[in-house]
């Protein structure tokens, strides 16, 4: 159990506050996106740096595949599944891969096609019927694999589905608890298509008319979770055009639906730090795009949905990246080693020496924006644990123990939200040398010293006593 160290941590805090306040504002004050719901994250600690609208649940169209992208990887990571298996395509899959008002590759039931192959048409050329074959290859049956999502999103921290949220109302169509605002989000396919695109196989459990669901934050927490678990997800991601089945009849030129991408052939919209993540349009999303890029070692996540066109997707996206990009940068808010203010040494008991000195194990560092950069303090708290009823460490003590922890605490002006959690960051307390336990002749007279100093301490308080 740890405790938080008194009088001198709390006047310690609130000296700090009292240094390091000053000229800190809003970190959006001067920049609003022209879109209908947007997000800008940080994509290593998912520290949110610009957003608009971001819970009202919307159809993400393709945005979807995400999780689809998800899940094969980490059933390729799980060794459920290997990429150069082959995979069944069923006669449906083959009919609907052949609608090519639908993004799709040709696909055959006489044919090979590895697990590789449908992926990379899936990342790069949002094939459909490649999605819903490796789902089934998964899953075992289409229904199983769109309740693999629900329970993988739950497991990622998207939310709370909109079936669980319109069950609490007595609600269950999807679009109604959608336009109420409950929930997070709701997949009911692979695609991101409408179900009713799907010809009629849509999956189990779901209804012939319904839509899929995320909001900004869900796709970008989403998004979060791919990257960081995933990261290899970026290689195809990135990759502007390949040919699928290359030398065969149904050899198609994917180009990547991400036009943002250097190397495509729509250079109107060439960004160079962006290197994914997943477009997406029907009728009902209009034109969205999650989005991630990276400058200098800084890598960004972005959201935008509802746009009315697909430059304006791209031109959001832009402008979102640059202004995390020219706002933020990353900073060491603490060093690793740093004495810690009233902290610098903590007294012993038992011990060959009365004292030890400490410091933090682990430097801090946060994406931080140009007007905050000293908008943060920190808070101690050591391990009860191995305190006496003084609070002194108890000897033996090994160096670099741990005994406690250093908490950092964002003081602006303005305020700093997470996608998950609070972002309170902690690192070890540390000792930094070893102090021995003191030989049985010492700790006598340690004993001794204290129970005169305790019977001292008796007298001297009954003595004040009698002229009070």
């Amino acid at each position: 159990m740890m405790k938080r160290i008194g009088l001198l941590s709390l006047l310690f805090v609130f000296t700090f506050m009292s240094v390091f306040t000053f000229n800190v504002s809003t970190t959006q004050a001067n920049f609003e996106p022209q879109v209908e719901t947007a997000i800008l994250v940080d994509a290593d600690t998912g520290k949110i740096l610009l957003e608009k609208n971001v819970d009202q649940p919307l159809p993400p169209a393709s945005m979807t595949k995400m999780m689809a992208e998800y899940l094969i990887l980490e059933a390729v990571h799980n060794g459920q599944i290997t990429w150069d298996q082959a995979v069944p395509i069923p006669d449906y899959l083959a009919r609907m891969s052949h609608n090519q008002s639908l993004s799709n590759v040709m696909l055959r039931t006489d044919e090979t096609y590895t697990v590789k192959e449908l992926y990379e048409s899936v990342a790069i050329y949002s094939a459909n019927a490649s999605t819903m074959a490796l789902a089934e290859l998964i899953a075992g049956s289409y229904g199983n694999f769109v309740k693999m999502m629900n329970d993988k999103g739950k497991e990622l921290g998207l939310g709370t589905p909109l079936r669980e949220a319109g069950a609490q109302y007595g609600m269950d169509d999807l679009e109604e608890i959608a336009e109420a605002g409950l929930g997070d989000f709701q997949f009911v396919n692979s695609t991101g298509l409408p179900n009713h695109l799907l010809d009629g196989y849509h999956a189990e459990g779901t209804g012939a008319n319904e839509d899929n669901y995320m909001s900004a934050r869900a796709s970008a927490i989403l998004a979060f979770h791919l990257i960081n678990d995933f990261p290899e997800v970026l290689d195809t991601a990135s990759i502007p055009e390949k040919i699928f089945k290359e030398g065969t009849e149904d050899a198609i030129t994917m180009q990547n639906w991400n036009k943002m991408l250097v190397g495509t052939t729509y250079s109107d919209w060439d960004y160079e730090p962006i290197d994914g993540l997943k477009t997406g349009f029907t009728s009902a999303a209009g034109f969205c795009f999650t989005g991630t890029a990276e400058r200098d070692g800084q890598r960004l996540i972005s959201v935008v949905m509802k746009a009315e066109s697909e430059g304006q997707r791209f031109q959001e996206t832009r402008r979102l990246m640059e202004y995390g990009f020219n706002n933020f940068s990353k900073q060491e808010i603490f060093p690793a080693g740093m004495e810690l203010e009233g902290y610098e040494t903590i007294p012993v008991t038992r011990g060959k020496a009365d004292e030890v000195s400490i410091s933090t194990a682990e430097s801090v560092s946060s994406l931080v924006h140009w007007d905050d950069e000293d908008a943060y303090s920190y808070s101690v708290q050591l391990d009860e644990s191995l305190l006496d009823e003084q609070g002194r460490l108890i000897a033996p003590i090994e160096a670099n123990q741990v005994i406690g922890t250093m908490t950092v605490e964002y003081i602006g002006a303005g305020e700093e939200n997470y996608i998950q959690g609070d972002g309170l960051r902690s690192v070890d307390i540390i000792t930094n040398e070893a102090v021995e336990e003191a030989g049985w002749f010492s700790l006598m007279f340690q004993g001794i010293g204290e129970f005169f100093s305790g019977i001292w301490g008796s007298v001297a308080d009954a003595v004040r006593g009698l002229f009070n």
